[in-house]
């Protein structure tokens, strides 16, 4: 049985990462793909960690050779997943987690139209502003791009599957997990994972 893909994308300054890094500590039968990016790491951003960073060229090169699932333009850099990173994991019947853009996730639907997708929105405009200037980790003219940007990007909330606010953090995660909880749950994910106990429980008595 092929694993579930689901995917999780958000405006920059909706909190995203760090829900993330917290629904994986708590649901450790998930495997999260690696990104890659043309952009320079951060401070506080590990190569491997956080993403795979590599230069424009190469990504192009890797674009070109059909080595991505998805990838597009994010905010004037290069974003994509591997299909090295995704295709076998799922294939072992391994969840898999893509922490994406709208455009990548559009990419996925279109070749996983049984993957599961998950937009996190922030509670408020000004909250959204504050989180960007709060961060300290991009400049004012990046900040400026990031909120212009972030209206086209919540516009497309709509063509996800569940939408979460990330007002209290914790009962984001809540949200998260009871979505992924009622996917597990399906009756198909049932029938397959649970085959020899319907077996036994429908033997003739």
């Amino acid at each position: 049985m092929s694993g579930t893909l689901y995917i999780i994308a958000a405006p920059s300054g909706a909190g995203k990462t760090s829900l993330v890094r917290a629904l994986l500590e708590r649901e450790p039968d998930i495997s999260l793909s690696i990104s890659y990016t043309s952009r320079l790491a951060r401070s506080n951003e590990v190569d491997g960690q956080h993403y795979h960073f590599v230069s424009r060229e190469v990504f192009e090169r890797m674009a070109q050779a059909g080595a991505f699932f998805e990838y597009a333009n994010v905010h004037g850099d290069y974003k994509g997943t591997a299909r090295a990173a995704v295709e076998p994991l799922l294939a072992a019947g391994r969840d898999v987690l893509l922490e994406i853009d709208w455009q990548g996730a559009q990419q996925v639907r279109a070749q996983r139209p049984d993957s599961l997708s998950i937009f996190i929105l922030p509670p408020s405009r000004n909250e959204l502003e504050r989180r960007l200037r709060t961060r300290a980790s991009d400049s004012a003219e990046q900040i400026a791009r990031r909120i212009a940007d972030s209206r086209i990007e919540i516009a497309r909330a709509e063509e996800f599957d569940y939408i979460v606010i990330n007002d209290d953090f914790a009962t984001a995660i809540g949200d998260l997990r009871a979505i992924f909880a009622a996917r597990r749950l399906r009756r198909e994910a049932q029938m397959g994972r649970h085959a020899s106990l319907l077996d036994d429980l429908l033997k003739p008595a």
